[in-house]
């Protein structure tokens, strides 16, 4: 994989993150981006044009691409890895290749994956992705790590990776591996989404007392953690379409953390599945947190208002 060379490049799947991804590598120079979109909806069919992706089945995916990104919610990411795997083992022409998994999966998950690749020819690299799509003012850090025999190998997909306009920062030097990546990406995952999960549960809460206890909540919160009102409105409305991938994230999560922290999560785990229940019904969850975060906006409006005010007064 030379440093000028222009491999072609698998991304699989087209969701926000993997269409986005291949939409920057893509408007860095790479012309072959595959991916399969058997049984995709149109809406998904219409994100991966955007974003340069071309169909193809995973026969060809692994006679042609060179390395293939996994950006799938955690529980599809073993399936697809064995699908990959199987098309491999079958397929006409064989080469070297590279399978990125860049899902939250806990490490000892990634490191079961490892024994499915192991000695098949396919080099897997544990990756995971930290932040929100690639976009015009954003690159996600994507933190990568490989068994110590194939440090080679990570080298040359991080070179190849920045070359074409990701942000890969490889994990390397004593006691590095497979895992390691995943750890990052629990740990991360553990304090950021937990934070948004703990903000539910009780923003839930206090509004089950009563609507004037979470408008007190907010109050209370404002006046004493101002910080923490910040991070709910930056936070929150972005994750509640996402919380059903949430829930898987938070169950590898609970096996990392492990002991009474698996308690923790699984119970995180489970709000999250109230909240992407409610939004597919038309529930009532979601409302009241959506509630709770415009009556955060009008606070801030009013703040910055009653501000402005106080500078022209003086």
């Amino acid at each position: 994989m030379g440093s000028t060379s222009v491999p072609a490049l698998a991304v699989l799947a087209p969701g926000e993150m993997g269409a986005a991804i291949a939409a920057r590598l893509s408007a860095c120079g790479v012309s072959t981006i595959l991916t399969n979109l058997d049984g995709r909806s149109e809406m998904t069919l219409e994100r991966a044009r955007a974003s340069n992706m071309q169909h193809a089945s995973y026969t060809e995916i692994v006679q042609r691409a060179t390395c293939i990104y996994s950006v799938v919610p955690p529980k599809d990411a073993f399936a697809l890895a064995e699908t990959i795997l199987a098309a491999y083992k079958t397929a006409e022409s064989q080469h070297p290749l590279i399978f990125v998994d860049c899902n939250a999966l806990n490490p000892e998950s990634m490191k079961r994956m490892a024994v499915l690749f192991d000695g098949s020819g396919i080099t897997l690299i544990d990756a995971v992705i930290i932040g929100t799509p690639p976009s015009a003012t954003f690159n996600p850090g994507i933190y990568a790590s490989a068994d110590p025999k194939n440090v080679s190998t990570l080298d040359s997909f991080t070179r190849m990776s920045i070359q074409f306009g990701l942000n890969v920062i490889p994990l390397k030097g004593e006691g590095a591996g497979i895992g390691d990546a995943s750890a990052v990406k629990m740990s991360h995952s553990g304090i950021v989404k937990g934070a948004i999960g703990l903000f539910t549960t009780m923003i839930l809460a206090a509004n089950a007392a009563s609507p004037s206890t979470a408008s007190g909540l907010l109050h209370a919160l404002n006046h004493s953690q101002p910080a923490m009102v910040d991070l709910i409105l930056r936070l929150l409305p972005h994750a509640l379409p996402k919380a059903y991938r949430f829930v898987g994230e938070m169950e590898e999560v609970g096996g990392f953390a492990g002991g009474s922290g698996a308690n923790t999560f699984e119970g995180i785990a489970s709000i999250f599945s109230l909240v992407a229940d409610s939004q597919s019904e038309g529930g009532v969850v979601a409302g009241v947190l959506l509630e709770f975060v415009k009556q955060a906006k009008e606070m801030r409006e009013k703040e910055s208002t009653s501000a402005v005010d106080k500078i022209q007064k003086s």
